[in-house]
């Protein structure tokens, strides 16, 4: 997934700049208090590598399903995709959604899996 269109890139950098973004270390910290991780990746992409207890729920299916697997607006929720920009997109629409304690892994799980912390 790394051609991106320049829109699809253009609503993801305006995303970047209404959510809040984390780096790996942050996350993992994050993680460790509690924190429920989203994967908004492809059902293929999260089959092939995830975070250790992940929620996969796919960017086009998130606005339908997030409900059941984090009822509760205020928990923390740790989201991210391959690079960041899923991510980014996923946490935009879960802060118009109402919830108030979500975060994006600046880079995503490449830059996850990748740090040493």
């Amino acid at each position: 997934m790394a051609n991106h269109s320049e829109d699809f890139l253009r609503l993801a950098n305006e995303a970047k700049g209404r959510i809040k973004e984390v780096s790996p270390a942050e996350a993992k910290q994050l993680i460790r208090d509690g924190a429920m991780v989203l994967d908004v990746r492809d059902k293929e992409e999260f089959e092939q590598g995830h975070i250790d207890e992940a929620v996969n729920i796919s960017r086009g299916t998130l606005e339908m399903r997030i409900a059941e697997a984090a009822p509760d607006k205020q928990a923390p929720i740790v989201c991210h995709c391959a690079g960041g920009n899923r991510g980014a997109l996923a946490a935009d629409t879960l802060q118009r959604m109402g919830y108030t304690q979500v975060v994006n892994i600046q880079g995503g799980l490449k830059a996850f899996g990748s740090d040493d912390n």
